[in-house]
């Protein structure tokens, strides 16, 4: 007997001891986002949480985190002597975020406004149920027995009276309905442009600890998300052609990783999320021409370059990297998913370029991207003029920006500014080799060129078979700034695209000539309130029996009556 009570003591210590190994504390906390990392695709979402840890074993669970975190990338890191000894990652489709006020009341008006709904549809049933019966029970009386026509007139009264009342709330209910419908379908837009989703889940990350004593430590946690990044936008503001260029860098931030990011410390960056921990290796560089399209102006056609973006909208899985966007677009393709972030493919420099944000932000969200502004540079720049008077009588000045390549810029449009005034938009082309950025500054009106058809030095003659017309044009260019300005002039010569077709240059006026194009340009310095003019004759000898356009037409419309 004494043997058993002692076998039943030590089995029950074992059982003790055995219970008191596996004893866990367990705790559960939220903490926001206190820090991102944004790329140009994805982000390193940070989080930092003082805790106090019990002697043994203590699981630490990060509730609320955004379901589109990717697994590889969680990170842990402990202060004091408290050891990690595993870390795992679930989606929880339970727990669902907390909506902002405005949502959760919305949400309530649509319940609400369904609900009236649903009670008209069956208060006009009970009626037109009501009216059918009516219409149905029209005979009176039997046809053995006739109906006096008092009795008729009475019934006549009722049917009457009771089908028009039916009628008059058939109508209320009608009108009742349509208020309230365009009322719900003015509040589900609402919903949709707050990026309001229902049930949407939540990732939950748990982190095991081990500690020998009880004591206090400060858990930090970072992980990369997908769906968010930012884009470049700038600002480009010239005063006066003696003052340097102002640009100011800005970037367009967006977040759709579910969880809002609130007053947080934001770090831009446009190195790879996704990079490998194996040594670099390098790949074939392959030098092409640039085939993307470019207007007259040298600026880059964004309509014409638009194959370059990918799909009509983005969608992207929870746990895709950023070098993986086009294999993510197939994947979504086929899901479906919907996204209204627009993607383009740019080219950036190998070497990553990181900014740090001074000021603190609140992105939402919602997928809408907000400003955020980057740095600002005061850029020397040289000024010229140019002029094409056979096309546009006017003079545009262009900024020359040197040394814009040590600035760290991303490919991306810029809103260019100048007097005070918008001119346009141009585009910042980073993969140009020239150490020169020109931008187009707009029509300068205080600088004049006209261009004037010499009446006596135009004729038409006809020699043998041939006949020879001459052209004669003076352009007249001049400087009402108080400073020197340099422009250039173009016109052009007629290319022959026939070898009966002779086209002679007469007067030049010392122009630089491009036989290729038949283009002719002048390189003025001008001081100020000085005039220069420009002599441009040509002759053009084609058969006399051929009908020759001697202008260069373009396109236009007018009103056919």
């Amino acid at each position: 007997m004494k043997n058993i009570f002692f076998t039943l003591i030590s089995a029950a210590i074992v059982v003790s001891q055995a219970q008191g190994q596996t004893n866990e504390t367990v705790q559960e906390i939220s903490v926001p986002v206190q820090s991102a990392i944004v790329y140009l695709y994805g982000a390193e979402m940070a989080h930092s949480k003082q805790i106090t840890l019990n002697a043994g074993r203590n699981k630490i669970v990060f509730l609320g985190l955004s379901s589109k975190l990717n697994s590889k990338s969680i990170q842990v890191s402990t202060s004091g002597d408290a050891s990690i000894l595993a870390i795992s990652d679930a989606i929880n489709y339970m727990a669902n975020q907390k909506e902002s006020s405005k949502i959760k009341q919305l949400k309530d008006s649509v319940v609400l406004l369904n609900d009236a709904l649903g009670q008209i549809n069956i208060d006009k049933d009970a009626f037109a149920t009501e009216k059918s019966m009516l219409l149905k029970n029209e005979e009176i009386g039997s046809k053995e027995k006739g109906v006096a026509i008092s009795e008729l007139k009475l019934a006549a009264d009722f049917y009457r009276s009771r089908i028009k009342e039916i009628n008059a709330e058939t109508y209320k209910l009608d009108y009742r309905w349509k208020q309230l419908n365009d009322l719900l379908v003015k509040s589900n837009n609402q919903l949709m442009e707050l990026n309001a989703k229902n049930n949407q889940p939540t990732a939950e990350i748990t982190v095991l600890l081990s500690s020998n004593i009880k004591t206090a430590t400060t858990i930090n946690l970072k992980y990369i998300v997908s769906d968010c990044g930012w884009s470049p936008s700038y600002d480009l503001k010239a005063e006066d052609i003696n003052q340097p260029i102002e640009l100011k860098y800005r970037a367009k931030v967006f977040n759709n990783t579910g969880i809002d990011w609130n007053d947080i410390k934001i770090k831009l960056s446009s190195a790879d999320p996704s990079q490998s921990a194996a040594k670099p290796i390098f790949s074939t560089w392959t030098m092409n021409y640039d085939n993307r399209a470019y207007n007259e102006n040298g600026y880059m056609d964004l309509n014409k370059n638009a194959e370059g973006r990918i799909g009509n909208s983005m969608s992207r899985d929870n746990n895709i990297p950023s070098a993986s966007i086009p294999q993510a677009m197939d994947k979504m393709q086929k899901t479906n998913i919907q996204q209204p972030v627009q993607m383009v493919e740019i080219q950036v420099s190998e070497l990553s370029a990181e900014f740090e944000i001074k000021n603190t932000y609140t992105i939402p969200a919602d997928s809408k991207p907000y400003l955020v502004d980057v740095t600002e540079y005061k850029l020397p720049a040289t000024y010229q003029h140019f002029s094409v008077p056979k096309l546009d009588k006017n003079a545009f000045l262009l900024a020359r920006i040197n040394g814009w390549e040590d600035l760290n810029l991303v490919e991306g449009p810029a809103n260019v500014y100048y007097s005070g005034t918008y001119v346009g938009q141009s585009y910042i082309y980073t993969r140009s080799t020239d150490d020169t950025l020109d931008l187009s500054l707009g029509r300068d009106n205080k600088v004049l060129v006209t261009r004037s058809k010499v009446k006596e030095y135009c004729n038409k003659k006809v020699f043998g078979n041939f006949t020879k017309e001459t052209f004669a044009y003076e352009m007249v260019v001049k400087n009402n700034r108080k400073t020197p300005i340099q422009i250039e002039v173009d016109d052009q010569l007629p290319v022959s695209g026939q070898s009966d077709i002779t086209v002679e240059a007469i007067e030049t006026s010392k122009g630089e000539y491009d036989s290729k194009t038949g283009k002719y340009s002048w390189n003025c310095n001008l001081q100020p309130g000085e005039m220069k003019k420009i002599q441009f004759s040509f002759s053009v000898k084609y058969p006399k029996n051929t009908r020759l356009p001697m202008e260069k037409m373009k396109k236009a419309y007018r009103a056919d009556f």
